[in-house]
């Protein structure tokens, strides 16, 4: 049996996986567009871990559910999932922790989270780390906008269509009206 361990599972917006070792869950994934390629794309970013019944870790269980819910419209923060973070460099593990706090529908700016980490000229930099996100959804990276309220960049597929999609999933002000365009 593999140290890491991932499953695919369905939730209202497609197939998504989690990631999990002893110590938590270490990466997430959202739809890639078919069942291969999200598959493909969890053994590029862990080569190591294995397909596994996710009831084998209560961590990749409250995982799924958690995010099922959230997909579904229900506001769960997930903030009482454990993720193993220890691959993840300091500075990024300061803006995961930030935006973690980040409930369902609401948002900060990339210049709110460097403040809030102690660092007020880090903008680029917080970015940076979100667009590294391991654990996307499970690390609200989605909740964080550019200055103006602009969605900014999103890293995973889909790019920033996702990103206003799971805004709008959460009701965030602002995502959460139909436009005109």
């Amino acid at each position: 049996m593999s140290a890491l361990g991932f499953t695919l599972f369905d939730t209202p917006i497609g197939r998504c996986a989690v990631v999990w070792g002893e110590s938590g869950v270490v990466g997430f994934q959202l739809p890639e567009g078919s069942d291969e390629l999200t598959r493909e794309r969890c053994t590029e970013l862990f080569p190591d871990a294995a397909e596994q019944d996710p009831d084998s870790s209560p961590d990749a269980r409250r995982a799924i559910d958690g995010v099922a819910s959230l997909l579904a419209g229900e506001p769960d923060p997930l903030t009482d999932v454990l993720l193993d973070l220890r691959a993840v460099p300091a500075f990024d593990r300061r803006v995961y922790a930030v935006t973690r706090e980040i409930g369902p529908g609401q948002t900060l700016t990339y210049g709110e989270v460097a403040a809030r980490i102690g660092s007020p000229d880090a903008a680029q930099a917080v970015g940076q780390a979100l667009g590294r996100n391991p654990i996307p959804v499970l690390v609200p990276c989605h909740r964080v906008l550019a200055a103006g309220g602009k969605t900014g960049g999103f890293s995973a597929h889909g790019g920033a269509v996702t990103k206003r999609a799971l805004l709008t999933i959460e009701h965030a002000p602002g995502f959460d009206e139909p436009t005109l365009f």
